[in-house]
């Protein structure tokens, strides 16, 4: 079965320019620096821009503000760096559907730093596994969790257009946030714990410790007028379907 959400019924009132801007400097950073690599300079690249949980942590027992200044700005480089193709696409998908109405609800300002905190602490969630970890660890998808913590805590009830396809059965589906976002909360704890158990793979805790941020943020970063648990704009479950011949 394919499930794939591309669009909510959920308005914004101005042009969400920070979103666009951390979408534009992703598929940049992609494009101009990690796709013109072959093997070997991926891992180079992954190794100086990654972030590496033995290597944050053994800063602090090195008295050098350069080696410190490099692995807190890997903390924010790791977070515009993709392991892939389909990685960045994903992440990019999310971010764009989530993010304008954040941004909406918090301010350009607040956005911005509600973004990279929920990317510091999913990084800091994550290495708390392993802080020996010597496996670089990149990706936008921390940060995006606490995006989607955040529209889940503002429009539980906003619907999102899904377009699914089971065996001869294609069409798009109306389902409201909570459902959408809340089987996704489901799938990242029932992954957590075989998540813990392998080397490499997708970093589960982070994704979960980006959530646990993005929920203890949004209602103190949130406008004074942006209310919590808003209704939707659009009736659930309203759907357009066919069968294939």
């Amino acid at each position: 079965m394919i499930f794939f959400p591309y669009r909510d019924d959920n308005p914004t009132r101005s042009f969400p320019l920070v979103n666009w801007l951390f979408i534009g400097i992703n598929i940049w950073v992609f494009l101009a620096y990690q796709l013109p690599l072959g093997p070997k300079g991926q891992e180079l690249y992954f190794a100086n821009f990654g972030f590496i949980p033995a290597a944050f942590f053994g800063q602090f027992t090195q008295n050098d503000i350069g080696v410190m200044a490099w692995e807190w700005g890997s903390v924010i480089s790791s977070m515009f760096s993709h392991g892939g193709l389909l990685h960045l696409l994903g992440n990019m998908l999310f971010l764009y559907l989530y993010g304008d109405n954040l941004e909406d609800a918090l301010g350009k300002v607040k956005y911005f730093l509600f973004y990279i905190l929920c990317g510091f602490f999913a990084a800091i969630a994550q290495s708390l596994i392993n802080p020996m970890s010597e496996i670089p660890m990149v990706g936008a998808s921390g940060a995006i969790s606490g995006v989607i913590a955040g529209y889940l805590l503002l429009y539980p009830r906003a619907n999102i257009r899904v377009f699914y396809w089971f065996f001869l059965f294609i069409g798009t589906l109306y389902l409201p946030a909570y459902m959408v976002l809340g089987l996704w909360v489901l799938e990242q704890i029932i992954a957590l714990p075989e998540s813990m158990k392998q080397a490499g793979g997708v970093a589960i805790a982070a994704h979960l410790g980006g959530f646990t941020a993005g929920i203890l943020l949004t209602p103190f970063l949130r406008k004074p007028e942006v209310r919590l648990f808003q209704d939707g704009h659009t009736r659930s479950f309203t759907r357009q379907s066919r069968r294939l011949r």
